[in-house]
């Protein structure tokens, strides 16, 4: 029997707070609504694996190495199966000290010091309260909500949402994932106790650039979905998908929300009803097996090149520039990481019917349909800005069109193959964990049908 528990600890900073996610100066002087480090503890055959997810920008090493010690130390789950991630809001606190317009932003280390043991008792608190359970998992489809938030230009670069002519645009750059992947936790009596959820769509909404407040953004609303309908006992998890090049902004004329609040309401409902009519229809799942791997790779940052310190150059004798632009001058000269390795950590988990290949930065979302596609789960969540991040890594074809999450140092840190050796990894890993099923020689193993269908990410 497989035994599962939940537990939210609040996480919402002091205000006044500095707001992370731009590239200019944002302070949060109020809270809209709360932040949360929400975890899920699972227990099967002696084998325990948590998730925790926080609402924040992203996730630092330096907070979940000692997170995930204290864990160990208290609760006994090693850290290979321990995976925090966060769900990425824009109106979060700032977790590390960088330059924008037109100050040094400071950190509150008083604060980021207690995250990791705030997390840790999100999972001591999870694991005291465990009861045996029933997982129920299933997939819902919603195709209107999400953009690929790039355009392929004319001259064959990419460029960020419709700045400029729009007769320049030759097209959409990239796809969009609409699965929304979902797991229902219900204990013995049928009452939903907790939920994961599992969709790529940025984070960006609620605040826009001009935020002055606290928020979880659409994560949030979707929360304040599941538990009006299902009662307050339920908690949660949104497991952010790889939404490094998808947002909300329309490709189309619509007089519906488009941003902030209404916006972000309008999600957390939309999407709410996609988990929920999901989760009312998945039968429940006799697989219980419990089991996570983790793998630290050796992948190179980025080394600044010709064709960058020529795009420097440009800048630097243009006119006036936006944050990017500046942001960029600034940091090529500066960047300390040419030659250097980085250490990037890459899990997999299997709780019963579910696989989750959670990876550290933004995804571009070619790299999670990749990943869903030849992974061998009954159900695949792929997870960005997992256990610590690394920027944006997007597509190998992408990385050198300029567009924003490919550009290097301004986004991209690690070099332009990083996508595909992690992804690799990834179903490597996948794989250790869902043998192949047993068959004659003559029939096709049941867990290679999604293969056998034309790829198309």
């Amino acid at each position: 029997m497989i035994k599962a528990g939940f537990a939210e600890k609040v996480i919402t900073p002091p205000i006044p707070t500095y707001l992370a996610g731009y590239f200019h100066e944002r302070i949060g002087e109020s809270v809209r609504d709360e932040l949360y480090a929400k975890a899920a503890v699972f227990e099967a055959d002696g084998q325990r694996v948590a998730l925790v997810v926080c609402d924040l920008l992203h996730m630092t090493a330096e907070i979940v190495e000692p997170a995930k010690g204290i864990i160990a130390e208290r609760v006994g789950i090693p850290p290979e199966s321990v995976m925090i991630s966060a769900t990425h809001t824009h109106t979060g606190p700032e977790l590390s000290e960088r330059e924008v317009a037109p100050v040094v932003v400071p950190i509150d280390r008083d604060y980021v010091a207690i995250l990791a043991p705030t997390i840790a008792a999100a999972v001591e608190e999870a694991t005291s309260q465990m009861f045996e359970a029933q997982l129920r998992a299933k997939s819902g489809y919603e195709a209107e909500l999400s953009f690929n938030r790039l355009l392929r230009m004319r001259d064959g670069t990419d460029q960020f949402g419709w700045d400029g002519d729009p007769r320049e645009v030759a097209g959409i750059a990239g796809p969009i994932d609409p699965e929304m992947v979902v797991l229902g936790v219900y204990d013995q009596a049928s009452n939903l106790r907790g939920m994961l959820t599992n969709f790529a769509l940025h984070v960006d909404v609620i605040g826009g650039g001009g935020a002055d407040f606290v928020s979880a953004d659409w994560p949030g609303e979707l929360a304040k979905t599941i538990k009006a309908n299902y009662g307050d006992q339920v908690t949660t998890l949104l497991l952010q998908g790889t939404c490094g090049d998808i947002n909300h902004c329309s490709h189309y004329e619509t007089e519906l929300p488009t941003a902030l609040a209404p916006k972000a309401v309008q999600l957390g409902r939309a999407l709410g009803a996609v988990a929920i009519n999901a989760v009312e229809k998945a039968e429940p799942s006799h697989d219980e097996t419990l089991e996570s791997l983790l793998q630290i790779l050796d992948i190179p940052y980025y080394e600044v090149d010709e064709n960058l310190r020529e795009i420097v150059v440009q800048l630097k004798e243009q006119g006036p520039k936006n944050d990017f632009e500046t942001f960029l001058i600034e940091k090529v000269n500066e960047w300390p990481c040419d030659g250097q390795t980085a250490q990037v950590p890459v899990q997999t988990i299997r709780i019963g019917p579910v696989g989750m290949a959670t990876l550290p930065g933004e995804i571009f979302v070619h790299w999670g349909l990749t990943i869903k596609h030849w992974s061998p789960a009954p159900y695949t969540m792929v997870v960005e800005l997992a256990n610590d991040s690394f920027g944006y890594i997007p597509t190998i074809e992408q990385a050198e069109r300029g567009g924003y999450g490919a550009m290097p140092i301004l986004s991209r840190q690690l070099e332009a193959s990083a996508g595909r050796v992690i992804s690799d990894e990834v179903l490597r890993m996948m794989n250790q964990l869902w043998e192949p099923e047993e068959s004659s020689a003559s029939a096709i193993p049941a867990n290679l049908a999604a293969a056998m269908e034309p790829y198309t990410p």
